[in-house]
C-alpha cells in the first residue's frame, strides 16, 4: 500500500512586517522613535533594572544612553519595534518587536518586550500583544507566530501560556546572552489555531468582561481553554 502524497500548500511569500500603527480600545502601537517615546519610556522604566534581567541589553545608567539604543533599533532593519502607548496616558510604557522575520517560510516571533511596571498586568498590555498578533495572521498572512525566552524566566513562560501560545520544548544551550548560558523555551501560535484564540481575547478584552473598578470578571486563558 503506497503513502498517500503530501498535500501541496500553494504557499506564497509573505511580506515581511513594516512600521505600523495599530489602535485598540485602551492602548496604540507606533513605531518606536527616540524623538516621540524615549523621554516617556526612560521616566517608565528609569531605575528599575530589573526589566533588563532576560533582555539582550540594558539596564542603561542615563535617559541619553536609552534615546542612543532607541536609535540604533530605529536604523536596524531586522527587527521592527513598536512603541507601546496606553490610551489612558497616551505616554509610550514599553515597547515590543517583530523579530526572527522569515518571509519565505511565513514564521515570525514577538520579542525583546519591555513591559513598564505601569504596564504590567494591565488590559492594555495584553490588547498590545492581541493586537501584534491579530496583524500577523490576517493583515500579513503568516503560518506560525513564535514566543522565545530564557527558560528560566518563569513570568515571561506563563505570560506565553496565558496568550495562548503553545510550548513546544527547551533549546538547550541555545544562545549566550550577557555572557551568559541561556536554555531557549519555544512557543508558538499556528495560523489555524488563530481563529479560537481571537476569540478567546475579544471575549476578555470586552468591555463587559471588567467591573466598574477595572477588574476582570474572567480569566485570558480560563477564555483560551474554552475557546480551544
Amino acid at each position: 500500500m503506497s503513502a498517500q502524497a503530501p498535500t501541496p500548500l500553494h504557499w506564497k511569500l509573505v511580506p515581511a512586517p513594516a512600521p505600523v500603527v495599530l489602535r485598540g480600545r485602551t492602548v496604540a502601537l507606533e513605531p518606536l522613535s527616540a524623538e516621540h517615546h524615549a523621554a516617556a519610556l526612560w521616566q517608565a522604566v528609569g531605575g528599575h533594572d530589573e526589566l533588563w534581567t532576560y533582555l539582550g541589553e540594558g539596564p542603561f545608567a542615563t535617559e541619553a544612553d536609552l534615546r542612543q539604543a532607541i536609535k540604533q533599533k530605529q536604523a536596524g532593519t531586522a527587527l521592527v519595534f513598536l512603541a507601546i502607548v496606553p490610551a489612558s496616558t497616551d505616554k509610550a510604557a514599553g515597547y515590543a518587536s517583530y523579530m526572527r522575520i522569515d518571509q519565505a517560510n511565513g514564521v515570525v516571533e514577538v520579542g525583546n518586550i519591555l513591559l513598564s511596571p505601569a504596564l504590567q498586568r494591565t488590559t492594555a498590555a495584553t490588547e498590545a500583544m492581541y493586537l501584534m498578533a491579530r496583524h500577523i495572521f490576517e493583515d500579513l498572512g503568516y503560518r506560525r507566530y513564535e514566543w522565545k525566552c530564557n527558560a528560566e524566566n518563569e513570568p515571561s513562560r506563563r505570560a506565553a501560556r496565558r496568550l495562548g501560545f503553545t510550548f513546544e520544548g527547551i533549546f538547550r544551550q541555545h544562545m549566550v546572552i550577557k555572557d551568559l548560558n541561556r536554555d531557549t523555551a519555544w512557543f508558538a501560535v499556528l495560523d489555524h489555531e488563530w481563529p479560537a484564540r481571537k476569540r478567546a481575547f475579544e471575549a476578555w478584552l470586552d468591555p463587559s468582561n471588567f467591573d466598574a473598578d477595572g477588574r476582570q470578571r474572567s480569566r485570558l486563558q480560563a477564555s483560551s481553554a474554552a475557546q480551544g
